[in-house]
């Protein structure tokens, strides 16, 4: 693998990443994403071409709004850094496969859903149905033989289920009913890693439950109430592009 090659993916992934923040700061509140300029979220003035390039503008500023000096928000480099490294993994992944432009555009719809769900506690529906229509595209052309396929497609069932079942059971207090069919898309996205991905979701949401949990003021008898959007594709990208197995690990530590 030359140099060139993974710089460029990562450079279309962060600028994928720069539009789909875009999107997901736009979506159902009216305001088209294919036209008009993009403005200062402070001020509200255009933004200068020179302030649009993704991950550069942010540290070329200083991390200050060049039109009235605000200070900006680091999630957007931060998203920018993150596609393009995941296109990165998932080019040194699949290489150039039919399965490779699917997986792509998966890792960008995930995006727009985890940073939706970090703004409003809830997943839109038609970008989270492209998800797993791409997810299940992605999988069945990256899946060894058709037979691999159907037992993925059995055990994002199953996941998916116990994911709706929990929501049931609860009331909607536990779980919000959308992350089933995330979860299924998920499972679809990464094969053979979807248990222990779904093992590691958990294992990562509890422990940043906890420590939030414990920064609560003394006495505090408030919830507190957290996406699980971005712990499920946490832990279930972690487990693919790892192959780390935590039933392996638990064999290891217990003989």
């Amino acid at each position: 693998m030359t140099l060139v090659t993974p710089l460029a993916i990562f450079m279309l992934g962060a600028t994928i990443a720069s539009f789909v923040g875009v999107v997901a700061a736009r979506l159902n509140t009216g305001q088209g994403f294919l036209t008009g300029r993009s403005q200062c979220d402070a001020c509200g003035a255009a933004l200068a071409p020179r302030s649009l390039v993704p991950v550069f503008s942010y540290f070329a500023s200083r991390a200050r709004a060049r039109c009235c000096g605000v200070r900006l928000s680091p999630v957007s480099p931060l998203s920018e850094v993150l596609l393009g490294g995941l296109f990165v993994l998932a080019y040194a992944s699949l290489g150039f496969s039919a399965a490779l432009p699917f997986f792509l555009l998966s890792l960008a719809l995930l995006l727009l859903l985890v940073l939706y769900d970090f703004t409003h506690q809830i997943l839109p529906p038609r970008p989270l149905a492209a998800f797993v229509a791409a997810s299940a595209l992605a999988g069945f052309l990256a899946a060894p033989a058709l037979s691999d396929f159907f037992v993925t497609l059995l055990v994002a069932s199953l996941v998916a289920a116990s994911l709706a079942a929990i929501h049931f059971l609860s009331r909607g207090r536990a779980m919000g009913l959308a992350d089933a069919p995330l979860v299924f898309g998920l499972a679809l996205l990464v094969g053979s890693a979807a248990f222990p991905g779904f093992i590691f979701s958990f294992w990562i949401g509890a422990v940043i439950g906890i420590a939030l949990l414990a920064r609560r003021p003394v006495g505090s008898r408030m919830g507190v109430e957290v996406p699980f959007a971005p712990f499920l594709a946490a832990g279930f990208l972690l487990a693919y592009f790892t192959q780390w197995n935590p039933f392996t690990f638990a064999a290891t530590l217990f003989r």
